[in-house]
């Protein structure tokens, strides 16, 4: 009996492993792109068989490079590039030396990816138009403080109605005391709205201006996957992330002249700039003051903070706005919350007390404010 039980126990184990593993694999399958969809992603830059775009022609790349040598270059072309691979460099400085983004494909992805490149039948492909998006620019979300006018001009009224009342009808001449505390209240309610309208004075939340070019960041960076540092590329070296100028454009543009949204019009706004030698007047969003002093690559290269830190989620935006208040006290509160890497060059000698604490396990690591970062010739000049 004892012998049937414990046979028992060990095949609902053994059936739940597999019923494990089986939901493991259709869950990991459903979780895979096909080569097909992962292709949507190199067709921004590539055609097969159509000729050259911002990048190459792929077609034939399977006769032109190795299988493992292209397995590397795809998943992260930059890579190669920098430890000089001569077919990377030669092939990144024929192309104007635009770099092709990361892509986080396995090595069994990448070699579904070049089967269906050289399996390509362009005879076979649905050719779909797809709808062009009258409000591709509008966003969800509105990061616009809360509107207080309505609650100023009530409170407002309340008082001239009391004191109306108090002077004139006497409706309530017993009860001085709720024309009092009505008064109080609304005067309360009234110093919080200018308390609360005085302290958004030069800031900018939720600013979205209209641009001479209806540009989607939604459309580059989120659909097209460029990323932030190509066009803003300052933000890795220099105090200023920058605005790509009309050439940095065109270096794509210059193939693709028409969008899905906008048709010629936009595009050709970028080609007349540059024929014409004249900048894109592009509105600022990110205000600060001039008495503020800030480093995009002290913050983006030193600091390792990514763009949506400060700048929200722009991969779903249309019409770029600020989502930040980017009020000193939340630059504040952001160093007394981020940790420094003390484990270099420039911090070995120094905070040693720091590091003794770190190594007894007394503190978990250094903040931006335990660092200088609340001193406030840091910032301010």
């Amino acid at each position: 009996m004892q012998t049937k039980l414990v046979y028992t126990q060990r095949i609902n184990k053994l059936i739940v492993l597999f019923l494990l593993l089986l939901i493991y694999n259709v869950s990991d399958s459903f979780a895979q792109k096909s080569p097909k969809d992962n292709f949507v992603i190199c067709n921004a830059c590539h055609s097969i068989g159509e000729g050259e775009k911002i990048g190459p022609d792929l077609k034939g790349v399977t006769e032109r490079h190795d299988e493992a040598w292209l397995i590397k270059f795809i998943q992260s072309s930059q890579t190669m590039v920098n430890d000089g691979d001569p077919e990377a460099v030669k092939l990144f400085e024929e192309y104007n030396k635009i770099p092709m983004p990361d892509n986080a494909y396995s090595e069994d992805e990448v070699k579904a990816l070049l089967n269906y490149i050289e399996t390509f039948d362009p005879n076979a492909v649905v050719k779909v138009k797809v709808k062009a998006d009258p409000n591709f620019l509008d966003n969800k979300k509105s990061f616009l403080p809360k509107n207080t006018k309505v609650l100023f001009y009530l409170s407002l009224v309340i008082i001239l109605l009391s004191i109306f009342d108090l002077a004139v009808t006497k409706f309530l001449r017993k009860a001085i005391l709720i024309h009092v505390t009505l008064i109080l209240s609304a005067v309360f309610v009234i110093f919080m709205v200018i308390f609360q309208e005085a302290t958004n004075l030069g800031r900018y939340q939720g600013y979205e201006p209209d641009q001479p070019i209806a540009f989607s960041h939604r459309v580059h960076s989120g659909e097209n996957k460029i990323d932030c540092e190509y066009c803003h590329s300052g933000a890795m070296d220099s105090k200023r992330s920058g605005i790509p100028s009309a050439n940095l454009c065109l270096n794509c543009h210059n193939v693709i002249k028409e969008g899905t949204n906008t048709g010629t019009a936009e595009i050709a706004k970028i080609h007349k700039a540059v024929e014409e030698g004249k900048a894109i007047k592009w509105v600022k969003v990110h205000n600060l003051p001039d008495h503020v002093y800030y480093n995009h690559a002290q913050h983006v290269n030193a600091g390792k903070l990514d763009c949506t830190e400060c700048h929200g989620d722009v991969e779903n935006m249309g019409r770029i706005q600020q989502v930040s208040e980017l009020s000193m006290g939340w630059c504040l509160d952001c160093h007394r919350e981020k940790y420094i890497d003390i484990d270099n060059k420039y911090f070995a000698n120094q905070y040693k007390k720091y590091h003794d604490e770190i190594a007894k396990g007394m503190r978990k690591g250094v903040t931006v404010s335990e660092a200088g970062g609340e001193n406030c010739a840091k910032c301010h000049y």
